[in-house]
C-alpha cells in the first residue's frame, strides 16, 4: 500500500538528492589542473595595466580582492602589451587590456598559455564596444567582468554558467548573473578556498616573473582555437589551441547577457 508516509519519504529523498546535486555543481571550480608554478606561498603575480582610466579603479579593486587569498597576491604594474587591441602577452605575468574590440558578442576574454600543467603567461581583455553603452557601463558589470577574467588567469573556472538561474549567494564574480548597477562584485569565500586547493602543493621551479620561450603571443578571437566547452545557453565559452611541445593556449569568453 502506498501510504502518505511513503510519499513524504520519497519527496524527502528527492529533495536531499537535489541538494546534493546543487552542492556538487559548486563544489570545485578549478580550471583543469592549471596553475602558476612557484616554490613558495604566497607568491606575487604582476598584472600589467594596459587599460583606460575608466578601468583603472576596477583593475585595482580586483587586484585587491584576489590578494585577500592566503596563497597569492597580485600587484598592478605598468603594462607591457603594446597595442591594447592586440594585447601581447608577457611571460611570467598577466597583461590586462581594454579596447573597442567590436560588437562581437563578448564582454571579456581571459587567456592562459600553459606548458604541461603550468601557466606561463596570461592576458585579460575587456571590450569597450559594450562597456561604453548604457547597459554595461555600470559598476556592477565592470567589476564583475574584470574580477572574473583575472580569476581565470589564476586557475579558477566559473562556479556557474547560467544567466537564467538564481545568482549564487553570497555573490561571486565567478558566477554568470546580472549584477545591480551599483553593486561592486567580489570573489566569495568558495573562490578563496578553491585557490588554496589549487596551490596546496609547491613546485620545484617557478613560472612567475620568468622568461619562457612561448609561441602564440596574441589572444585574438581568430587564434582561440577549437571549442572545448559551451555554456548553458549553448555558446562556446572555452577554447583550446595546441601550440606544440606540450604547450597550449586556453581562452575563456564572457558573452554578453
Amino acid at each position: 500500500m502506498f501510504s502518505k508516509f511513503n510519499a513524504n519519504k520519497i519527496g524527502l529523498t528527492a529533495l536531499v538528492a537535489l541538494s546534493l546535486v546543487a552542492t556538487t555543481v559548486y563544489a570545485t571550480h578549478s580550471w583543469g589542473n592549471y596553475h602558476w608554478a612557484r616554490t613558495a606561498n604566497p607568491f606575487t603575480l604582476k598584472l600589467g595595466d594596459n587599460v583606460s582610466t575608466a578601468w583603472d579603479s576596477y583593475l585595482t579593486g580586483a587586484s585587491t580582492d584576489w590578494s585577500l587569498s592566503n596563497v597569492l597576491d597580485t600587484t598592478v604594474v605598468t603594462g607591457n602589451a603594446g597595442n591594447p587591441r592586440r594585447c601581447r602577452a608577457t611571460s611570467g605575468r598577466v597583461e590586462t587590456c581594454s579596447a573597442s574590440y567590436g560588437f562581437n558578442g563578448w564582454l571579456g576574454a581571459a587567456s592562459i598559455w600553459v606548458s604541461g600543467n603550468h601557466i606561463t603567461q596570461g592576458t585579460v581583455k575587456v571590450n569597450d564596444s559594450y562597456f561604453n553603452t548604457s547597459t554595461y557601463n555600470t559598476i556592477g558589470w565592470r567589476s564583475l567582468v574584470m574580477c572574473q577574467e583575472i580569476g581565470h588567469t589564476l586557475g579558477l573556472d566559473h562556479q556557474d554558467e547560467d544567466f537564467n538561474n538564481e545568482p549564487i549567494t553570497p555573490h561571486t564574480c565567478m558566477d554568470y548573473f546580472v549584477p545591480d548597477a551599483s553593486e561592486v562584485v567580489h570573489p566569495n569565500q568558495h573562490d578563496y578556498d578553491q585557490l588554496e586547493t589549487i596551490y596546496s602543493h609547491l613546485d620545484s621551479s617557478t613560472t612567475v616573473g620568468q622568461t619562457v620561450n612561448q609561441r602564440g603571443n596574441n589572444s585574438d578571437a581568430a587564434e582561440w582555437g577549437k571549442t572545448v566547452r559551451k555554456d548553458r545557453q549553448g555558446r562556446s565559452s572555452l577554447f583550446e589551441r595546441g601550440l606544440g611541445n606540450g604547450q597550449k593556449l586556453f581562452t575563456f569568453v564572457f558573452w554578453s547577457e
